[in-house]
């Protein structure tokens, strides 16, 4: 290693070290955050809200897909992002409903954050896709159709 290697490696650890000194960053392990094993093995809207803690959900005007197609050609990645405009939005998940479980992606919004997510889901037919919003301890949702069109013709 030349004199440049180790300033350049050494830099970077003093850094990281010394921002964690001062409170600015934080690790967490994998295990902070539980994973909850049964909202992503029930079949329905309602059940992934009671597997969640709630007892309903309520449909919203304030809950908006940003790039939800209406017709995906390939099904295996098929974009997906909502945005919330409800206040203190805590949570939004994606489900999707005809697949064999209709969780697909769940996202913590940080307070203080702009509550919008982008993901891709996999999705083997036309169905409906749902934007299931936690806001202030309660459940809302929006839902799109999809369609999924057979070998990608977009026909």
């Amino acid at each position: 290693m030349n004199r440049r290697d180790v300033l350049r490696t050494s830099g970077g650890s003093v850094a990281m070290a010394l921002a964690a000194s001062a409170g600015l960053l934080t690790v967490k392990s994998a295990s902070a955050q539980a994973w909850n094993k049964t909202a992503f093995e029930v079949k329905s809207l309602n059940e992934v809200v009671r597997a969640m803690g709630g007892a309903s959900a309520t449909e919203s005007k304030d809950i908006s897909f940003v790039n939800a197609p209406d017709i995906a050609e390939n099904g295996a990645v098929v974009p997906v992002g909502a945005t919330s405009k409800i206040p203190k939005t805590e949570s939004i998940s994606i489900l999707v409903e005809k697949n064999p479980n209709a969780l697909s992606a769940s996202f913590t919004i940080p307070e203080g954050t702009d509550p919008t997510i982008s993901t891709r889901v996999k999705m083997s037919q036309t169905s409906n896709v749902y934007a299931l919003v936690k806001a202030d301890g309660k459940y809302f949702y929006a839902v799109k159709e999809v369609k999924v069109t057979l070998g990608g013709c977009g026909g």
